[in-house]
């Protein structure tokens, strides 16, 4: 800020900006890791000041977070949204980007039909693969969900990230959506008040991910106190800072079933996954849910 001052001709007492208009100008209108863009919006600021003193206006300009739009227009990017209520079939998931940590939301929701999987929110291959393996799981773990299998014949499955004209990627929102496809499938809401991060399996195994630092940032930075991190993740803890591993409880987890008892409001009673069961047992189950359903 002293150097922008100093190219455009201007006295500290002509700007008065505080905190918090800094902080708005950071999170509306730039996205970035480094501070390029920042120094560039407070030149916009500063150029359009030193006209108004070349004019005359000899006074000092106070800027805050009710004004900042004046100097800089519309506001360049929407805050990332924040879930008030606890929802079925929407999960929080915590990203990485070039810019830093995101939280993003993932929907699943359940119609009538053939028992297609509609993917969309600009996803990535690797992301789809990761709805598929998510879907996978939640079909081998549907009788003990208490989701017949007829489901899975007679409904499409919809899962959609928003944000759609955002390209998304990467394996870490696997638990994210077996969550909200198991709450969209049960009807039990899933909490808003808890986030998560975590490639799965078709197994249901809990694998870990990068980036961990920036994503838990993004969640203090929400207001999100409580986390859901693969187990092998512990071990970067010491890469954190203090506010985080003060602030915010981390559950480490190594298995989905140990998520959706997290994630979930309600509790649902399942049987250890032992393994995947043989032809025989799925031909078995398959004639049992028939006769049931």
């Amino acid at each position: 800020m002293p150097r922008q001052l100093t190219e455009h001709g201007l006295k500290p007492r002509h700007l008065r900006l505080s905190v918090v208009a800094i902080a708005h100008v950071i999170m509306a209108y730039t996205r970035e890791a480094g501070v390029r863009n920042l120094e560039r919006e407070l030149a916009t600021i500063c150029r359009k000041i030193a006209r108004k003193v070349a004019e005359g206006q000899e006074q000092t300009f106070h800027l805050h977070m009710g004004n900042v739009h004046r100097w800089l227009g519309m506001r360049k990017y929407l805050p990332e949204v924040e879930q008030q209520r606890d929802e079925i079939g929407v999960a929080t998931s915590l990203a990485w980007t070039e810019a830093g940590g995101v939280m993003m939301h993932a929907e699943a929701t359940v119609m009538d039909g053939t028992g297609q999987l509609l993917l969309t929110g600009s996803l990535g291959e690797v992301m789809k693969e990761s709805a598929q393996a998510a879907l996978s799981y939640t079909r081998a773990r549907a009788r003990d969900l208490g989701v017949p299998q007829t489901v899975f014949r007679e409904c499409d499955l919809h899962i959609h990230v928003p944000a759609g004209a955002i390209p998304k990627d990467g394996p870490s929102a696997g638990i994210t959506i077996a969550t909200s496809i198991t709450s969209a499938l049960t009807s039990i809401p899933v909490r808003a008040d808890i986030a998560m991060t975590g490639e799965i399996t078709v197994r249901g195994r809990v694998l870990p991910i990068g980036g961990l630092k920036e994503k838990l940032l993004a969640a203090h930075r929400h207001g999100i106190r409580e986390v859901v991190l693969p187990a092998d993740n512990e071990k970067d803890l010491p890469d954190l800072p203090d506010i985080i591993r003060k602030e915010m409880k981390m559950h480490f987890v190594s298995s989905m079933d140990e998520v959706l008892k997290l994630a979930l409001e309600k509790e649902i009673e399942m049987a250890p996954m032992a393994g995947l069961l043989t032809a025989a047992e799925i031909v078995e189950r398959s004639r049992e849910d028939k006769v049931t359903h």
